[in-house]
């Protein structure tokens, strides 16, 4: 299929990245939130990035303009009625996404593909909220969208060869590099990563060695360019522990069970960057 319209749920960290990426990509791109102060910051931040592009040199004044008109911000889900791929960016809770899902099963055209960017929650579960299952996939995008490469191209259960291809192709078109991996909770990046993650604030919570020397062994000997509690820290503890419990609950293996201290950090509040406060403490500069 021949996609000219992308539809992007959510204006966040992630939503607002994809619209971008999509929008640079040469496409028109809707970018919708549930209220105003979200779009509108969204947008800030995508013209924030453009900018920056602009002094370093590596875009023109005149099509930074360009990408930017490519994005029709707005709070109406309606918008989306007419575009080729809707890719949905939301909070990662199951009944928000199934919900918002049904929705634009009812909003969307008959040859719309309903993507999802979650990073945990199996693609199956999500495509039972739809009357289009075979159209439903997962597109998950990495932190921050536009310099990682990597996208998780997740299929459900019926999820037909065709989609699966075209999201493949879009991926590319959008410069970056389709992983097709099979429909289990975490796939594959989180499966690893997390686990990875809490097991280094287990060895914190243990006394095994201070935040510093546990992320100065990961960097210098494993060659990883942030230690794991400065990553968890960039991520968001909050967004950490929740993929901890979907990995916990949806295996019922003891392995992913998350750390009591990373759960005690979130229930005090200390999310990591976002609150400038985590396992390290930053300036509100």
């Amino acid at each position: 299929m021949e996609i000219k319209k992308i539809g992007v749920i959510g204006a966040g960290t992630m939503g607002h990245g994809i619209a971008l990426v999509c929008a640079k990509s040469g496409y028109g791109v809707v970018m919708r939130d549930i209220e105003q102060k979200f779009v509108d910051n969204g947008m800030s931040k995508i013209n924030k990035f453009l900018s920056r592009s602009v002094e370093k040199g590596k875009l023109g004044e005149e099509e930074k303009n360009k990408i930017l008109n490519k994005i029709t911000p707005t709070t109406r889900l309606e918008e989306v009625k007419d575009c080729d791929v809707v890719i949905e960016a939301i909070l990662e809770d199951v009944n928000l996404k199934k919900n918002l899902f049904k929705e634009l099963d009812t909003v969307c055209s008959e040859h719309t593909i309903l993507a999802s960017n979650t990073s945990t929650i199996p693609i199956t579960d999500l495509a039972s909220a739809t009357k289009r299952p075979e159209k439903f996939i997962g597109m998950h995008f990495m932190n921050p969208v536009p310099l990682m490469k990597l996208v998780e191209v997740i299929k459900g259960l019926r999820t037909s060869d065709e989609t699966a291809a075209a999201i493949k192709a879009l991926a590319e078109k959008l410069d970056k590099t389709p992983v097709e991996v099979n429909d289990y909770p975490g796939f594959i990046s989180n499966r690893i990563l997390m686990p990875m993650i809490n097991e280094a604030v287990y060895c914190l919570m243990e006394g095994v060695a201070s935040k510093e020397a546990i992320d100065n062994v990961m960097k210098l000997g494993m060659n990883h360019p942030m230690g794991p509690l400065e990553l968890a820290d960039l991520i968001g503890l909050d967004i950490c522990l929740h993929i901890m419990e979907v990995l916990y609950n949806g295996f019922s293996d003891s392995k992913y069970k998350p750390c009591p201290l990373l759960r005690k950090m979130v229930n005090a509040g200390y999310l990591g960057r976002k609150t400038w406060r985590g396992f390290y403490e930053y300036s509100k500069k």
